[in-house]
């Protein structure tokens, strides 16, 4: 869940299986009790339909939890420029980065990092939609030592530079739950 309305959402699927739960935030629900298997079944087949994912593994839960940090970093727009993963990890989640690391590549497929990276080019492309900053503000909001790194990899990420980007928007955007 990476917004309001999907919490919205999430909340109405367990009232309507009269699932209880004592607690919800972007990305976890707290259920009082475990529902039994085939209320489980129906409530997956229901949140699915939404476009969510009953995570109910503590690894995929894990991973999930840090997706969502990176995520709320990412659109908070203050990444230091001097922003590591590892001690991101470290602090947000007090866990060991190589273990965290090693376990998100093999549970999402890509690398920690490159989804960090798609989040930000994300929020470069929303933010030169929005037509509110300039290069230079958007590179030192998300953390980019300059300019020019910032445009490498938004143009290996996407093919075209920010400012062919910025003159053809029409370009679709993904959602950051497809990323």
């Amino acid at each position: 869940m990476v917004c309001r309305r999907c919490i919205l959402s999430v909340e109405q699927v367990l009232k309507k299986h009269g699932i209880a739960f004592s607690d919800m935030a972007l990305g976890m629900v707290t259920l009082r009790e475990k529902p039994d298997a085939q209320k489980m079944e129906t409530l997956r087949a229901d949140l699915e339909a939404l476009g969510f994912e009953l995570l109910d593994d503590q690894r995929s839960q894990l991973i999930d939890q840090v997706k969502t940090r990176l995520i709320e970093q990412v659109q908070s727009g203050l990444i230091p420029e001097h922003f590591t993963l590892s001690d991101f990890v470290k602090k947000s989640l007090l866990r060991d980065y190589s273990s965290i690391s090693k376990l998100f590549s093999e549970v999402e497929g890509q690398t920690m990092e490159q989804f960090f990276i798609l989040q930000k080019i994300e929020k470069v492309k929303e933010l030169l939609v929005y037509d509110e900053y300039s290069l230079s503000e958007i590179a030192f909001q998300l953390g980019y030592s300059s300019v020019a790194y910032l445009s490498n990899q938004f143009k290996k990420v996407t093919g075209m530079t920010p400012t062919q980007f910025k003159q053809n928007h029409s370009g679709k955007r993904r959602g950051l739950d497809t990323i």
